[in-house]
């Protein structure tokens, strides 16, 4: 429980430094111009390797192009490492980066590509006590939507293979831009089976 509630305040640091500029979606649909082929015109990725942005709360869009941005100023020693965003978000100012976040968080997304499974099921709504895995529906909700106001993002009906990746980056810890390493924490027990239902059932949320 204390864990769980450190990491509600740390993301709610991370919500109001996200909010220090207020994003104009009409603004930031001009300038998501340049992310459409990866992400599509409306946010909703066609290739599935990449995230579908469509829906997203906007401060934790802002999060995210913020520490693409950090990692590349500090040689990858803050903030979240990937050398393609990193490159995009480098030469975006704070106003960018909230506009376009207003942009992605005002469209709907469509629905995911994933299954219902038992096993990721179980795994999302219940987590696994004897493996010290922390059930999903705790931060992201029961229908996946997440909770914008601690950080936590929505996950409904995003794409399975994006989802994957993000959980194995987790759990290996090429990525760890977490709140309070909970995702770090969460993936390290998950095994590859495990990781691929959740991502499957996650995506089938809506």
């Amino acid at each position: 429980m204390k864990k769980f509630i450190m990491t509600v305040l740390f993301g709610l640091s991370a919500v109001t430094t996200a909010q220090a500029v207020e994003g104009n979606a009409a603004a930031g649909e001009n300038k998501a111009a340049m992310c459409a082929a990866c992400h599509g015109a409306d946010g909703n990725s066609p290739v599935t390797m990449y995230p579908k942005l469509a829906g997203q709360s906007a401060t934790y869009l802002a999060k995210q192009l913020t520490e693409f941005k950090l990692a590349m100023t500090t040689g990858g020693k803050s903030g979240r490492v990937d050398p393609v965003m990193g490159g995009m978000a480098m030469g975006l100012s704070e106003q960018d980066i909230a506009d376009l976040a207003a942009f992605y968080a005002s469209k709907t997304i469509n629905a995911g590509n994933g299954s219902d499974n038992a096993l990721g099921k179980k795994l999302y709504l219940g987590g696994n006590a004897a493996m010290q895995v922390t059930a999903c529906v705790a931060c992201h909700g029961i229908n996946g939507k997440g909770m914008e106001s601690a950080g936590f993002p929505a996950l409904a009906s995003q794409n399975v293979e994006y989802l994957a990746s993000q959980l194995k980056k987790f759990r290996d810890g090429s990525r760890n831009n977490d709140l309070n390493a909970m995702m770090q924490g969460v993936a390290a027990n998950l095994s590859d089976e495990e990781i691929d239902a959740l991502a499957q059932y996650i995506s089938s949320l809506k």
